[in-house]
């Protein structure tokens, strides 16, 4: 008996999306029978997208972001993507995350300047007068400096709005917090939190504020969170399901 031939399956190619802070790799394939987009993994293919046959490219990475915990755990089991382990040093190529944004790492050795980090369009360029293992602290304290000035900006700017006045700032390494705000109005707050977007760190900055006139996390404190910051609760769940990921970078 001659079987009956299975779908037939066009490729339209290769692309790669981000997804909390991972390039994957993926092959969009059209299928003349697909009536919905299927995701399917393997160890030999990696992961493939089947669309139907008048479905847009377009729509593809919106729906890969909506499933992405499904596809990086996945991928985790088939072994096609590993999280960052501190054991090693970035390196070219490597994305890590700044003000919410994903940028491309890019490291030159042998420079014949300083040691120097800075910004240029997406990317973060690391130049080096020797090879590592000098990179992970040199983008530590990057992101430390960074932190420093915008989070002493944006305490200023909030304080003025909320009508309050803080002791002393500290920005610090924490393991278990973003920010405190002690009974003498000292303020501290975890450098990390550069790695997040704007209005992430500010909703932070403003929890903190907001301590300075209710100490406990009462009704009262809450509305005046909300007051200052809307949208609290969606910037303390980013917070809470990027919590690992930041951590992961350049850990204790």
């Amino acid at each position: 008996m001659v079987k009956q031939a299975g779908p037939q399956l066009t490729t339209a190619g290769t692309h790669k999306i981000i997804l909390e802070g991972q390039t994957i790799s993926y092959t969009v394939r059209r299928s003349p029978r697909a009536r919905h987009i299927r995701l399917e993994i393997s160890t030999k293919t990696g992961l493939t997208v089947v669309i139907p046959k008048s479905h847009r490219l377009v729509q593809v990475p919106d729906l890969l972001r909506s499933k992405k915990r499904w596809v990086l755990d996945k991928l985790r089991k088939y072994g096609e993507v590993r999280l960052p382990s501190h054991q090693n040093e970035f390196k070219t190529g490597d994305v890590i995350p700044y003000l919410g944004r994903n940028l491309e790492l890019i490291v030159r050795i042998n420079c014949a300047e300083p040691d120097s980090v800075h910004l240029e369009k997406n990317r973060i360029i690391v130049n080096l007068t020797s090879r590592n293992p000098r990179l992970n602290l040199a983008l530590e304290g990057w992101y430390r400096r960074q932190a420093e000035k915008l989070i002493g900006q944006q305490v200023e700017l909030l304080c003025s709005r909320l009508g309050v006045s803080y002791g002393r700032l500290t920005i610090r390494q924490a393991k278990t917090r973003w920010g405190s705000c002690s009974q003498k109005g000292n303020l501290n707050f975890n450098w990390r939190l550069i790695m997040a977007p704007e209005l992430v760190i500010d909703y932070i900055i403003i929890h903190e504020l907001a301590h300075l006139k209710e100490l406990n996390h009462t009704k009262r404190f809450w509305q005046l969170v909300a007051e200052y910051c809307p949208r609290w609760r969606e910037h303390r769940r980013w917070l809470k399901d990027h919590e690992a990921k930041l951590s992961a970078i350049l850990p204790f």
